[in-house]
């Protein structure tokens, strides 16, 4: 919770604050719930949605809990629909008027497709196949069902008593099918396609579907390969061809079944689908409209044949708004500068439910009228311990690059009761990707310090360094072919700005980040470890040599980050590395890891911390794997212990700006 923080010199000294400030906790954090997701009803006057819940991380180590509610927008009243188990992928069901979800019922090796009615009441499974779900979509009459499965093929025999891993040689094969439930006896028939399946969209006549593919389903293909058919709902083969490329995110059809919107990649070195492009249903090569535009799209959805509605980010900003499919009559319909907002749907009557968070708020549902100027609504409250307690001001910022290229935008918190012209400790988050950005929502999570540091007398700095998204194609490209390069610089110099604000203490600078967050961090801590006091490094890169040869997605590192092939330049890649200037190392660091990682492998954090306990043996370095875990933190446990251990870290390395403190001790700072 947050706690309104009363500042004196003892407490900025004190390697421990966790009374003092009345704020938000790590407990907060553990039990935040979050809405996920919402469709709106064609009418307008129901809407579904989705709320996480985490488990106790006390009682049990799982992941969070996904249930169903429904609005009654008319007259505000919200109730629990679907709370025995978790849900996806929830839809209306066209002209029947009901609720579908996906769900796996205690007991059952798969999940199945169920369905509710909208005045509630018991959920009835509709269908099931062998194997689990994966994706399903409704034709407009509501009885037929495209779905995608996902098995594996049996494993090779032998005679011995137990059976290898076969790397790489035993990926599950993705199907499509296509099953009329109105049928006294549902055949489900596949699609005859090569590949595996991914995404698939119903043309509004129900003739065809628009499929896309790729070669074989690894991370890698799914990211940089997969490609569009058009194929005949009556033969289930394929009629045409997209020639698309690059990341894809979604295919909509128009209403008059002549067209399909893309929200995909401008070409195979986009780091991003963010751009809206347009192609014939006939086949053909999708084509780029609003080219120029400086944001990032985020969601679209065809709303007549010429207007296409999208949810889109313009720096650390969210729009609402709509376009031709030409490119022209851009409009926004709603815009906010505090509001990250993460989906949308629309009704036909124009009303529309969004789910978003703010500075204040992590994310809630919300809905907007059809009528001009309409301010939204916001429907739920799933946190009400926030009444409980105060928040640091957050603030957007921006400063200039050194090299003077571009103005970089940051977001800012400040700790709580600031006083202007004061000198606090600073913790830098870095984001990920780096093809990702940071919005003007709700900035605290279990890996992300945030609101929780503010109530320890921390500020908190959030850059959108070069690469960034949410600023148009040019400056997401402008990263591209210098790892930790400018893009690294570019944090430093938004420290930089902090410190001559008179804001950040130039002694007392931490990072932190995961990912290509924990790349910065490991940089940070070495080649610019003269700048930063305390570093906590999650599942982040150390060798760039190593990590090329063990990650999950060697083409798209290729292809959208470094532009240039190792074996082209393994010196380049080696002095782009942190272990590369471990020498330099003066930063106390605390590595933490998911033992299962398959993007960054564990090794990652194994090679820092051994270069840095040879080399730098009375630096404080402490590494920690987490099993079971991957590429981030899923379950409760384990999400707890971290946001407990990165805190303390900083409260022991960063508060006190002493590098020579005692680590802090392996028990967790908390009993139940």
């Amino acid at each position: 919770m947050l706690f309104i923080a009363f500042f004196v010199a003892s407490f900025l000294l004190s390697p421990f604050n966790t009374i003092l400030a009345q704020g938000v906790t790590p407990d907060h954090i553990a039990k935040m719930k979050t809405v996920t997701g919402s469709t709106i009803s064609e009418n307008g006057t129901y809407v579904a949605y989705t709320v996480s819940a985490p488990a106790d991380a006390f009682k049990e180590n799982k992941t969070n809990a996904t249930h169903l509610y429904v609005l009654n927008t008319s007259t505000g009243e919200t109730k629990p629909y679907f709370t025995s188990g978790s849900v996806s992928q929830v839809n209306f069901r066209p002209s029947k008027g009901t609720i579908t979800f996906l769900s796996k019922p205690s007991g059952d090796d798969t999940n199945a497709l169920f369905e509710m009615s909208i005045d509630g009441g018991e959920a009835t499974k509709l269908f099931s196949h062998s194997t689990s779900i994966s994706n399903y979509s409704w034709q407009a009459d509501g009885n037929r069902l495209a779905f995608s499965i996902s098995e594996k093929d049996d494993k090779p025999e032998t005679p011995l008593s137990y059976s290898p891993d076969f790397y790489e040689e035993d990926f599950s094969q993705r199907k499509a099918f296509i099953v009329d439930l109105s049928a006294s006896n549902p055949e489900p028939l596949q699609l005859n396609i090569d590949g595996n399946v991914y995404m698939m969209s119903w043309s509004p006549d129900g003739n065809k579907l628009a499929v896309s593919a790729a070669p074989t389903s690894s991370v890698d293909d799914s990211y940089m390969k997969q490609g569009i058919v058009i194929v005949s709902s009556s033969t289930r083969n394929v009629i045409a061809n997209i020639d698309n490329e690059g990341k894809l995110g979604q295919i909509e059809w128009s209403p008059n079944n002549s067209q399909l919107a893309l929200k995909a990649a401008k070409d195979i070195h986009d780091p991003i689908d963010g751009r809206i492009l347009i192609v014939s249903a006939n086949g053909g090569t999708p084509q780029i409209i609003n080219a120029d535009y400086k944001g990032k799209y985020e969601s679209i959805k065809w709303t007549d044949a010429n207007t296409i509605h999208y949810l889109a980010s313009e720096g650390t900003s969210s729009v609402l708004g709509s376009i031709r499919p030409d490119g022209s009559g851009n409009q926004q319909i709603f815009k906010s500068d505090a509001h990250n907002i993460t989906s949308f749907s629309r009704a036909s009557n124009g009303s529309m439910s969004f789910t978003a968070s703010s500075p204040q708020h992590p994310t809630e549902l919300f809905t907007l009228a059809a009528t001009k100027n309409a301010a939204p609504q916001k429907r739920t409250n799933n946190n009400p311990w926030l009444s409980e307690v105060q928040l640091g001001k957050q603030e957007v910022i921006t400063y200039k690059t050194r090299d003077g290229a571009y103005d970089i935008q940051g977001i800012l918190m400040y700790p709580l009761n600031y006083q202007s012209g004061t000198n606090v400790p600073l913790i830098t988050v870095v984001h990920g990707g780096p093809e990702a950005h940071y919005t003007n929502g709700w900035l605290t999570a279990y890996s992300i310090p945030g609101q929780m540091a503010t109530a320890k007398g921390y500020a908190v700095f959030y850059p959108n360094y070069r690469g960034s998204t949410g600023r148009g194609a040019e400056f997401a490209y402008s990263s591209q072919g210098d790892l930790a390069g400018k893009e690294f610089d570019d944090i430093v110099d938004g420290v930089d700005y902090l410190i001559e604000q008179g804001i950040a203490d130039k002694d007392r600078i931490g990072v932190t980040g995961g990912s290509y967050g924990g790349y910065a961090s490991a940089w940070m801590s070495t080649y610019y470890s003269d700048r930063f006091a305390a570093a906590v490094m999650f599942v982040g890169i150390s060798n760039n040599i190593s990590k090329w040869g063990t990650s999950d997605i060697p083409e798209e590192l290729y292809l959208v980050h470094s532009r240039k092939r190792i074996w082209n330049d393994w010196d380049g890649y080696l002095k782009r590395s942190p272990v590369y200037y471990v020498d330099r190392s003066e930063t106390p660091i605390l590595i933490m890891h998911g033992a299962d990682d398959p993007r960054v492998h564990p090794a990652q954090s194994m090679e820092l911390y051994r270069h840095l306990k040879v080399r730098k043996p009375e630096l404080p370095v402490r590494l920690i794997y987490y099993p079971g875990e991957g590429h981030g933190n899923r379950n409760s446990g384990s999400k707890y212990d971290y946001n407990l251990r990165m805190l303390q870290w900083f409260d022991t390395y960063l508060m006190s700006g002493d590098a020579k403190a005692e680590k802090p001790s392996l028990d967790l700072p908390v009993k139940k």
